[in-house]
């Protein structure tokens, strides 16, 4: 395993003319007992396709390709995109793209994401790569904050917008701890390495297009008001959407036609969102 330390490091990037990028999550890994944990993790078989998320200099990524019968590297950055093309103009199973991830239309057939991804854009990484119908696996390194919000749930202080929609789609298996100064630079943010697999059970009204943006939608708009009871929330919610036509009293109606109480956003489990999130679409569109 030819692992760089940060000497090394430093060195090619300097050589590359580049300055990492905080706005770009350019923090480079340099400890080759992490790159280990995240491989044996992974439990890659060697008929999967695997995604990554910056591979930087390639330290993951060659180790990937031991592994895999294929892997997809996405990297924004030209000047390390170049470096890639060329350490591994020699391997096959590889394929590295100069390209924004939440632009590019990458290939369906993923079985796992591997990536130590760029912290400043998680959210929208998760959302693009897990919420859908047949999500991969994934073996990810992401800040500490947003993993802790992702593993525990109905607790006030950690329960989020985040919980609920990542799992709505997803299971979240293991979580460790990773110090921060096995990376270059060294990041501001504590850090986490998470294991998470595709749920068996997603609730069908999310495998739509149309009903998967509104869920999102649904669950960003009530998760400000997560201390006020559901049809406060709820109501908020439809206001700030430019739906006038609920009042109170008939959302409260609604639900306990529905057998649901009027409880605090944090007390609902997270199935129990999505279905209240289907129950209002249906009351919006009966309406319309």
């Amino acid at each position: 395993m030819n692992i760089m330390n940060k000497r090394e490091t430093q060195l090619i990037l300097n050589e590359l003319g580049i300055i990492p990028n905080k706005r770009l999550g350019q923090n480079f890994l340099i400890d080759k007992t992490i790159v280990k944990k995240i491989i044996s993790e992974s439990q890659i078989s060697e008929g999967e396709v695997v995604l990554e998320i910056g591979p930087g200099l390639g330290m993951l990524t060659e180790e990937l390709l031991k592994f895999s019968k294929k892997v997809y590297a996405y990297e924004i950055d030209f000047k390390l995109f170049q470096y890639l093309k060329e350490k591994f103009s020699q391997i096959e199973n590889l394929e590295i793209f100069n390209e924004d991830i939440l632009k590019a239309n990458f290939p369906p057939q993923i079985d796992i994401i591997v990536s130590n991804i760029p912290y400043s854009i998680t959210g929208p990484i998760f959302e693009k790569v897990f919420y859908n119908e047949k999500p991969p696996r994934g073996t990810l390194v992401i800040e500490n904050s947003i993993a802790e919000r992702i593993f525990i749930q109905n607790k006030y202080k950690t329960f989020s917008r985040i919980t609920v929609s990542f799992n709505a789609f997803m299971i979240p298996v293991k979580k460790y701890n990773i110090s921060r100064f096995k990376f270059f630079p060294v990041p501001r943010i504590d850090l986490s390495l998470i294991i998470v697999k595709p749920r068996e059970d997603i609730n069908p009204f999310l495998l739509s297009d149309k009903n998967r943006s509104f869920f999102l939608r649904f669950v960003a708009g009530i998760m400000p008001y997560k201390n006020k009871n559901i049809v406060n929330a709820i109501y908020l919610f439809l206001k700030n959407e430019n739906v006038i036509n609920f009042p109170k009293p008939k959302i409260l109606q609604y639900l306990k036609n529905k057998n649901l109480n009027n409880e605090k956003v944090t007390k609902f489990k997270v199935d129990e969102l999505v279905i209240i999130s289907e129950l209002i679409f249906e009351l919006i569109y009966e309406t319309l």
